[in-house]
């Protein structure tokens, strides 16, 4: 077996920055433009997921193992795996029938999302890349720029990562923005959903759950 190292940082704690720039990137809009194959991407799916009363989007899906275990979890669901890696999505496994794939840069995506209407009962984030340099905050989905698009797509929002720290930021930029019912846990799971997670199972990694309902807001 492969042991996985843990991230490791230099930054004791919450960065001293966070909450000035998630505050910061709520009061300003983001301006980068949509590239183009992001666009074409989302274009295809779109008429497949537009009528769905039941979406679950599964960010940075990896090579799809877990969003074929979230598809046969939610079976009544349509499960829509997004990852920018094409590599990584070559591996996928055979899909249930209400799963999908598509490669995209996930800032791009969930903007698209946001724009198109789309209200995901559920969201998972598994194993962000967890960018353990402190100079590197605002590379962290809770510091970076479309942060304010991924929390207005809504849903309950699951987080997963074995960098304590980042769930400890994460946490403080969703109380930061007004979310409610913000829960987060040290935990095991009862099946793992995806490749990094048996990994850092494996490799005796403290895991760390994130849930939040973001359809309330104070």
């Amino acid at each position: 077996m492969t042991h996985s190292r843990l991230p490791t940082s230099s930054q004791a704690g919450i960065h001293a920055r966070l909450d000035e720039i998630v505050r910061r990137h709520q009061t300003t809009q983001w301006l980068q433009p949509i590239r183009e194959h992001n666009q074409r991407a989302f274009d295809r799916i779109r008429p497949r997921v537009a009528e769905e009363a039941n979406l679950i989007l599964d960010s940075g899906c990896g090579t799809g193992h877990s969003t074929a275990r979230l598809a046969e979890r939610f079976p009544q669901a349509t499960v829509v795996g997004i990852d920018k890696s094409e590599a990584r999505l070559t591996r996928a496994p055979v899909l249930p029938d209400n799963a999908l794939l598509v490669r995209a840069d996930l800032a791009d995506f969930w903007r698209l999302a946001g724009a198109a209407g789309w209200q995901p009962s559920r969201h998972f984030l598994l194993y962000p890349n967890p960018w353990p340099k402190a100079v590197h905050v605002q590379r962290r989905w809770h510091g970076h720029p479309v942060f304010p698009d991924l929390v207005a797509l809504g849903g309950r929002l699951e987080l997963r990562t074995n960098f304590g720290l980042y769930a400890e930021e994460f946490q403080r930029a969703l109380r930061v923005v007004g979310a409610c019912q913000v829960n987060m846990v040290s935990f095991t799971p009862d099946k793992a959903l995806s490749p990094f997670e048996i990994k850092y199972l494996e490799s005796g990694h403290t895991l760390y759950r994130l849930t939040a309902n973001l359809e309330i807001l104070e």
